[in-house]
C-alpha cells in the first residue's frame, strides 16, 4: 500500500459530499484520456483531468451541483479558443455525486491498481540511488531502495521502501515479474553479480547498470564466463542520457527515472494506467 492510497482514503473519509468527475469520451486532441477521473468536494479537489480551463469549468460546475443538490450531470466541452485552450478536441465529462457505496468501490479499485504497480529496485543507496528514489517516489511505481549499508539507507529522505539486505541478489530473485532494476552499488563486482541476476530472470522490463562503455564490455565478458546462457539480453550501461555531461546525482537520476518510466509504460494499455496525480488543485 502506497502513500497515494492513504491520501485517497483520507480524502474520501474527510469530505462528506464529493462529485466524481470522469472523462467518458474524447474527440481529437485532449489533455487526458478517457476513464481519467478526479474528485471534487465543496472545499477541496483530488486528481486532475488535464488542468487549464477544462478543469476549472468542471470544478466550478461540480461545486454548483453540490450547492444546488444536483446528483448527476454531463458536460460537453470544446477545447478551443472560446474557453482559452488550444487542444482543438472535445471532451465529455460525467459528473455524479458519490454515495458510500461509490466511495467503497472507488477505493477498492484504487487499491487493486495500487497493488499492480510495477516494482523498481534501486540497488544501492549511495548519492545517485537516493537521488533516484526521490524522483521515483512521485511516479506510478513501487520503489524499493536496497543496500547492505544501514547508514546509507538512513540518509534516504524519499517516501519509498528501504530494505537492508546482506545478499541483494536474493531480492532480485524474489522480485515480481516485469520489474525494473537499476544497479548502482559501491562495488563493481557486486554490480556485475546483481546485473547478472536481473538478466538471468529473463522477465525484467528494464535492467540498467551505472558505469561506462568500458564497464559494459567487461560485464559482457564476465557474464559469458559465469552463465550458461551466453545470450545477453538487452540492458543499459551507461544509464541515463549518455550525451549529458553533468554528473550531479540529481541530474543523473532525472535522466534515469525518465529512462525507466519509458521502458515500463511505453506499451501499457491506457485502461491499465495508474493515475497518481492526486494533487490538490487551487481554484
Amino acid at each position: 500500500m502506497t502513500k497515494y492510497f492513504n491520501v485517497f482514503n483520507n480524502f474520501l473519509n474527510y469530505n462528506k459530499r464529493i462529485i466524481q468527475a470522469s472523462i467518458v469520451r474524447t474527440i481529437g486532441s485532449s489533455p487526458r484520456n478517457s476513464d481519467t477521473e478526479m474528485f471534487i468536494s465543496e472545499s477541496d479537489t483530488l486528481g486532475t483531468i488535464g488542468g487549464g480551463q477544462l478543469e476549472y469549468l468542471v470544478i466550478n460546475h461540480s461545486k454548483k451541483m453540490l450547492s444546488e443538490n444536483i446528483k448527476k450531470d454531463i458536460l460537453k466541452i470544446s477545447l478551443g479558443p472560446e474557453i482559452g485552450q488550444c487542444c482543438g478536441g472535445k471532451v465529455e465529462v460525467s459528473l455524479s455525486e458519490m454515495y458510500e457505496k461509490d466511495k467503497y468501490l472507488a477505493l477498492n479499485l484504487f487499491d487493486k491498481k495500487d497493488k499492480k504497480l510495477p516494482h523498481v529496485y534501486v540497488m544501492g543507496a549511495g548519492h545517485v540511488g537516493r537521488a533516484l528514489a526521490l524522483q521515483l517516489q512521485h511516479l506510478p511505481v513501487r520503489c524499493i531502495l536496497i543496500d547492505s549499508r544501514v547508514d546509507e539507507l538512513k540518509k534516504c529522505s524519499a517516501d519509498v521502501e528501504t530494505r537492508l539486505s546482506a545478499i541483494p541478489e536474493e531480492d532480485i530473485k524474489l522480485a515480481p515479474r516485469g520489474s525494473a532494476y537499476v544497479i548502482l552499488t559501491h562495488d563493481h563486482a557486486l554490480d556485475f553479480i546483481l546485473c547478472g541476476a536481473a538478466l538471468d530472470r529473463a522477465d525484467a522490463k528494464y535492467v540498467g547498470m551505472i558505469g561506462s562503455k568500458t564497464k559494459k564490455v567487461k560485464f559482457k565478458k564476465w557474464y559469458q564466463v559465469n552463465y550458461d546462457n551466453n545470450l545477453i539480453r538487452d540492458f543499459t550501461c551507461p544509464i541515463g542520457n549518455v550525451k549529458n555531461h553533468d554528473k550531479r546525482p540529481s541530474v543523473i537520476a532525472s535522466f534515469v527515472a525518465a529512462e525507466v518510466i519509458n521502458m515500463l509504460f511505453s506499451n501499457v494499455n491506457l485502461s491499465e494506467q495508474y493515475d497518481l496525480n492526486l494533487t490538490k488543485v487551487a481554484v
